[in-house]
């Protein structure tokens, strides 16, 4: 199916003589060979986004359909590899083309030529449906990849290969109800617009470990849970997805960047080869997949990066895999969405985003979750945490893509330039952050950490919540105008701030914390806030409770090794509940 080009208008153009071709289907354009994709059909014109530069395309220059949608491609291959916005190897083209793409460049997306050794799992005979595990290859040392049948898909298993096999060749063979016998490689094709099936989407009831104190104790995710991180420029979004690809609770990270300029993307590149990766101790690359559309990359193709990445997220999950997503920024593939629309000439909705906005942004967080895979296996369970960043102009978090996203998210993690002008890292403002993840959550908290951790975090926000109201009346009549117990709770929740919230993450112990050692924390704080409460009751003097020795361990305890937290910690209560007693044993002054 071909046609000729009638409009050019940026990555818009808009062909003639395309009556038969359907949404989302992949085109050719011109004798360059550009790579489309329709988004609009009016009669025999189809108007399609193309995702490479345009310049130089005129009217009358053919366009062929290629009969299928944008699809990914799933295989052994895609841990340690960085793509672009539509699954094209970076590393690959560079080789080809050079330090930049050359337009009309075809090239595989995984490498056909590697051959992979699968272990095999079902037996000869079982009969298979879709989603079953036929054999496993050992992608990187961190990551068994498995060979799974393709959804939808049902047979007998009549043959699996003994060879080493490429992911195009055969490497197992089903018979059909009909009795045909067909032959089937490691590799899948799944159309990114579609989310992969699942049995049962569960309710997430387990957090995702993050090892950052502010989110675990404050404003925890769920795996398979959805998280938004809006902040103005120079907050620390991207420093905090850094951190959440480093330290999560997750198997395998996908690290989206969507628009970003080019040198966080080579960060990206440069860091995590070199990150070690607490889980296994191998280099973090070892379970990561890179997807990177850089800011003067073909704006189109910003789009497509969020669906190739949740695809292949998807796929991961499929294997009972614990995946998290980060896309940094969905506000970029917002902007594009915009662009696209307004070449279209469709009515534009809030600050020219298109009418569609929100439903866009839903669909991509729906695709996360905890679920039932599907397959014979019923115990088999896979989730993909997104956590997506916003890049709001101004730090305005009412403009429309945070707005519409708040109301798909259920954490919010409010970024503050003031906390990060500040030095106080993470800069998640905890007056603004929400997380509707911790009542459901308290159940595990309460049972796998400490049977008072729920109270223990309510006591903690509700000092915040207090200092803050005290600021104001400090600021209006200075410090002397408080009582001695509200002097108390500001001291407190200045040791909570400095103390706990704060974390240095180029300090090899201070930049992950274990749920157990954050409980240990908290408690040592407000363990010496109702202490001091009480001693105020009984006229022990101000100074003297602020000035405790015991406080200045209190300041160093995040910089205790987990080996021997027990110990250390044991001995600072130890320290304070005697200088307490020392103190009220004096009596008062």
């Amino acid at each position: 199916m071909s046609g000729k080009i009638v409009k050019v208008s940026g990555p818009l153009i808009v062909a003639e003589g395309m009556a038969d071709v359907q949404m989302h289907d992949m085109v050719r354009v011109s004798d360059k060979n550009l790579t489309g994709e329709v988004i609009e059909l009016r009669g025999d014109k189809a108007s399609i986004q193309v995702y490479e530069e345009t310049a130089g395309l005129g009217p009358g220059e053919p366009v062929v359909s290629t009969g299928s949608p944008m699809s990914v491609e799933l295989a052994p291959g895609l841990i340690e590899s960085i793509f672009d916005g539509i699954q094209r190897p970076l590393d690959v083209i560079r080789e080809k083309a050079g330090d930049r793409i050359t337009r009309g460049l075809q090239v595989d997306k995984l490498n056909r030529s590697k051959k992979w050794n699968m272990t095999q799992v079902a037996h000869i005979g079982d009969h298979l449906i879709g989603g079953d595990i036929v054999g496993t290859v050992q992608e990187t040392p961190a990551v068994l990849h498995k060979i799974m049948v393709p959804p939808g898909k049902e047979g007998t298993l009549e043959w699996v290969t003994d060879k080493d096999v490429t992911i195009t060749e055969p490497c197992y063979k089903l018979k059909e109800q009909d009795g045909k016998v067909v032959e089937y490689p490691m590799l899948q094709l799944w159309p990114v617009r579609v989310a992969r099936p699942y049995v049962e989407k569960l309710p997430p009831d387990e957090p995702m470990v993050t090892g950052q104190r502010v989110i675990d104790a404050l404003f925890p995710i769920a795996k398979g849970g959805v998280a938004a991180v809006p902040g103005p420029f120079g907050s620390g979004k991207t420093v905090i997805q850094h951190q959440l690809a480093k330290w999560a609770d997750a198997d395998i990270i996908v690290y989206v960047g969507c628009g970003e300029r080019g040198n966080e993307m080579t960060d990206v590149l440069m860091e995590f080869p070199q990150l070690k990766d607490p889980r296994t101790g191998l280099p973090l690359m070892k379970r990561t997949v890179l997807i990177a559309n850089t800011s003067d990359m073909p704006v189109a193709a910003r789009e497509a990066s969020i669906y190739t990445g949740i695809t292949i997220a998807e796929y991961f999950r499929d294997m009972g895999y614990k995946v998290a997503i980060m896309a940094d920024s969905t506000s970029r593939w917002a902007e594009a969405l915009r662009e696209m629309s307004s070449r279209l000439e469709e009515m534009p909705g809030e600050e020219g985003y298109p009418a569609y906005l929100a439903s866009r942004i839903a669909e991509f967080y729906e695709r996360a979750g905890i679920v039932k895979c599907i397959g014979s296996d019923k115990d088999r369970e896979g989730a993909v945490s997104a956590i997506g960043a916003v890049s709001p102009p101004g730090g305005d978090i009412s403009e429309p893509v945070s707005q519409a996203t708040l109301r798909i998210v259920k954490v919010f993690w409010c970024l503050s330039a003031q906390l990060a002008y500040a030095r106080h890292f993470p800069a998640i403002d905890w007056l603004q952050s929400y997380s509707l993840y911790s009542d459901r959550l308290k159940k595990y908290f309460n049972s796998a950490v400490a049977p008072d951790w729920a109270a223990l975090v309510e006591k903690t926000m509700n000092i915040l919540q207090q200092e803050a109201e005290l600021n104001e009346i400090v600021q209006l009549v200075g410090v002397d105008a408080l009582a001695f117990k509200d002097r108390i709770t500001m001291e407190t929740a200045r040791s909570i701030r400095e103390d706990f919230l704060h974390q240095n993450s180029f300090d090899d112990i201070d930049t992950y914390t274990s749920l157990e050692k954050q409980y240990a924390m908290l408690k040592l704080i407000i363990t010496w806030n109702n202490k001091a409460q009480d001693a105020l009751l009984q006229h022990i003097h101000l100074d003297k409770l602020i000035g405790m020795k015991v406080r200045e361990q209190i300041g160093r305890m995040r910089y205790i090794p987990e080996k021997e937290r027990v110990e250390k910690f044991a001995a600072i209560t130890k320290e304070m509940d005697s200088e307490f007693a020392a103190l009220t044993e004096g009596g008062a002054e």
